[in-house]
């Protein structure tokens, strides 16, 4: 197929989130005409920026991994990976509030030896275990190592069973498993199925060396996924619509397909439904998944951050995690925001099914104090500001037998796919799972099309 022949076959992807944007960008890249319309007013999802007067803010903390290849080739594809870094080798300080002597601090980090041995040393000098905990640690993550996260059997078990099972104590799962899983899954250990846990500490941690080193955006999240991906998605000449809702998608009488939005019919020879389940469900033409309903089924989780701004700077440290106290990640986010003077934090809370909805004036009441306790430079600085964002359908719930309700892109209706980091991807609800699916969507759509192409990660092509 000539590229001329691509281009008068069009594509119509609906979501214009991660998953959204990088199947569009791959229709195009092969020569086909994409149309891509989002509801919101600006692209990038749940993954997003805004402004709160001076401030430009993202309604959450995101980060990623240096595994997290399709997410870093989305940084590269929109030419923003210099603006998101990672760490030289994974460094993670970790407070301990807790301990009668006062705050203790000590850290997750790795060394250049190869795996498991990169995180030896580091394990054997990390305070808020004993002895023997870090050895049950170091035989757990052997068996581990053993397990094939896709096994689907270890989709029907909780993580926290498994730990269990394997000499894990609460103590070590609350000062380790957790404090990783919690931020990755967006669950504790006993509501997270063990197939995606696995595949968590598996691939971050086991695989390599520099796995779990860790990046984020030095500059607000819509310069990466608004600003910079339009203008990547202008450039392939992408039609982009925002603002925009569609209605209905049909199945044409030439085989193809109908996209009411506002306003206007879109004729489309493929179809990506690149939206969240409930979303997706309620667009999807009769007969086109076996057991549409399962999608009601895969359940949500949410994800609170409370940001406060002081009058000086109270942490010299670029993020944390915290021990003994209901602050879980902590991070520096004052240059990135365009603040000039003192200090803008921001406190993300993953799992807070607790309080999601708990008003404003509690969380200040709760949260001011136990950063005072975490960060003694904080007692008596002035408080500019004290705000919350509220996700509370952030992630899909990985609870055990998810695994087995994640559709894949292909649906029983040709030419329409499905993209989102909901789908059965492998992975948790995260930014790599959201690019994961999109490749997955496109390469479908491209196939049926008849469109050769190649996958963007070497080590799946």
């Amino acid at each position: 197929m000539t590229r001329a022949e691509g281009m008068s076959r069009h594509a119509v992807v609906v979501g214009a989130g991660l998953a959204g944007i990088t199947a569009a960008l791959q229709l195009a890249d092969a020569g086909v005409r994409v149309t891509l319309v989002e509801g919101r007013p600006r692209l990038g999802g749940l993954a997003f920026s805004f402004q709160r007067g001076d401030l430009t803010v993202d309604n959450g903390q995101h980060v990623y991994l240096r595994c997290c290849t399709a997410y870093r080739w989305f940084l590269d594809r929109v030419d923003g990976a210099a603006l998101a870094p990672l760490q030289d080798r994974l460094d993670v300080p970790v407070l301990d509030v807790a301990p009668a002597g006062g705050p203790r601090l000590g850290r997750i980090r790795r060394n250049g030896l190869p795996v498991p041995l990169h995180l030896a040393a580091g394990l054997a000098t990390y305070p808020h275990l004993s002895l023997a905990e870090r050895a049950s640690v170091g035989r757990a993550a052997l068996a581990l190592k053993r397990l094939d996260p896709a096994d689907p059997a270890l989709d029907g078990i909780d993580f926290a069973t498994w730990l269990g099972r394997h000499g894990q104590s609460e103590r070590t799962i609350e000062a380790l498993w957790d404090l990783v899983g919690v931020a990755t899954l967006n669950a504790t250990a006993p509501h997270a199925s063990m197939g995606l846990a696995a595949m968590v500490f598996k691939t971050g941690l086991l695989s390599e060396p520099g796995a779990a080193d860790i990046g984020w955006a030095h500059v607000p999240l819509g310069e990466l996924h608004d600003t910079l991906a339009r203008k990547a998605l202008d450039s392939a000449g992408v039609r982009t619509e925002t603002r925009t809702r569609v209605s209905s998608v049909s199945r044409a009488e030439n085989g193809g397909w109908h996209v009411d939005i506002d306003g206007e019919r879109l004729d489309a020879d493929a179809v990506v439904l690149a939206v969240p389940q409930r979303e997706a469900h309620a667009l999807l033409p009769g007969g086109a998944l076996a057991d549409p309903d399962r999608l009601l089924d895969i359940g949500t989780a949410p994800i609170l951050n409370v940001h406060v701004v002081y009058g000086r700077k109270v942490l010299r440290r670029p993020f944390f995690a915290a021990l003994g106290s209901p602050v879980q990640w902590v991070f520096d986010r004052t240059d990135a925001s365009g603040l000039k003077d003192g200090q803008y934090l921001a406190v993300s809370q993953s799992a807070a099914q607790d309080e999601i909805d708990t008003p404003v004036s509690e969380l200040r009441a709760r949260y001011l104090p136990e950063l005072e306790r975490l960060l003694p430079a904080a007692r008596g600085a002035e408080v500019r500001d004290f705000f919350v964002t509220r996700e509370r359908t952030a992630t899909f719930a990985p609870t055990p037998g998810v695994g087995r309700l994640r559709p894949t892109a292909h649906t029983r209706a040709p030419g329409l796919f499905l993209a989102g980091a909901w789908t059965a991807t492998g992975w948790p609800a995260t930014m790599e799972g959201a690019v994961r699916s999109g490749f997955s969507a496109a390469g479908a759509a491209l196939s049926e099309l008849g469109r050769r192409h190649e996958h963007p990660l070497r080590e799946a092509a």
